[in-house]
Parts: C-alpha cells; structure tokens; sequence
C-alpha cells in the first residue's frame, strides 16, 4: 500500500541536510544511509550516496530517472547465483527429446 497524498513522500530529515551540505562542499564524498525506505526527491539530482544493502555500502548516483523511487531499488539485497545444476540438466534434457522428434 502506497503513503497518503496529503503526507507527501517520506525522506529522513538527515538526509536532507546532508544533501544540501554536499552540494555546497567542493569535496564530493558521498553520503552513507541505511535508508532504504527514504523517497528520492528532486533535491537529490547529482548527490552521490553509499547505500546500505544489509552487507555492504552500494554506490547510487542518482539522476534525474531515480526521482519518486526509494533508495532501497538501488541496492540490492540478494544475489542471484543462477539455477541449480539440476535444473540445467532437466532442460537440456527436455530440448534433446524435442530435437529427436522433428
């Protein structure tokens, strides 16, 4: 379920103010979170973030595409290794049985 309208979108109040620090600052280090759940606003174009995946700090640049979607879509918290070997097997298994048909 999405937040209310009248609320407005959800950003932590020190991300803000990091943010607008950032800009001003000729050093350009990037600013670490553990905010996932925090909305990316229009003031954030061009800010570097190290966002917080449950393991380690994902880098997010974000641009003027990210605006409206959460920090958390930028820094996944799964890897995918690929099927299992098994399932591999059964499918070149299944593509053998139909090439011998035709």
């Amino acid at each position: 379920m999405s937040r209310s309208v009248w609320k407005g979108p959800f950003v932590e109040e020190s991300l803000i103010k990091k943010a607008e620090k950032q800009k001003t600052d000729p050093k350009k280090i990037p600013i670490k979170t553990w905010s996932r759940k925090s909305t990316i606003i229009p003031e954030f174009v061009g800010v570097s973030f190290l966002i917080y995946n449950g393991k380690k700090f994902i880098p997010v640049t974000i641009s003027e595409d990210m605006v409206g979607h959460k920090l958390g879509e930028f820094s996944p918290t799964r890897t995918f290794f690929g099927h299992t070997p098994a399932d591999k097997k059964a499918a070149a298994v299944k593509t053998e049985t139909t090439d011998g048909k035709k």
